[in-house]
């Protein structure tokens, strides 16, 4: 299979749109007969890392890189950064604002649910200079 890579703009606040990446890259995966536990995780891990970029990053990209052993999924926002990475990989811990937790978000799981469905996930933020997450699943020939 060749490689296919796509790219999406993600925008910064906008909540109109948000989750929209994440779902292009699970209906693609759909398409190409990626088996249905695998396709959740990527979708959940895209969504995460998509809604994060939403509320707390700046305007950034989620691209997505589908091969036939693996599926990685790269999350680039061009925010303030994190201050403190391992503080944000606790479950519950949130800098979420209150807009956002009235609409149900910020309960501080989503780098907790990524680091937990993803089979490789590596972080990295300055402050000031953005965050990166880049997050790695295995295809391990298991196609429908």
């Amino acid at each position: 299979m060749p490689s296919i890579q796509k790219t999406f703009h993600v925008t910064k606040n906008d909540f109109i749109h948000a989750g929209e990446a994440s779902i292009h890259v699970k209906n693609l995966l759909k398409s190409l007969n990626y088996v249905p536990d695998l396709v959740r995780r990527v979708a959940i891990c895209g969504y995460e890392a998509e809604m994060n970029l939403v509320m707390h990053g700046g305007d950034g990209e989620l691209s997505v890189d589908v091969n036939a052993d693996r599926i990685i999924v790269d999350v680039i926002d061009h925010g303030q950064g994190i201050a403190d990475v391992e503080l944000a990989m606790q479950e519950g811990y949130s800098t979420a604002k209150d807009e956002y937790r009235e609409m149900g978000f910020g309960a501080g799981m989503g780098l907790p649910n990524i680091k937990k469905n993803s089979d490789e996930m590596v972080i990295t933020s300055e402050q000031g200079n953005g965050t990166h997450v880049k997050m790695v699943f295995f295809n391990k020939g298991l196609n429908v």
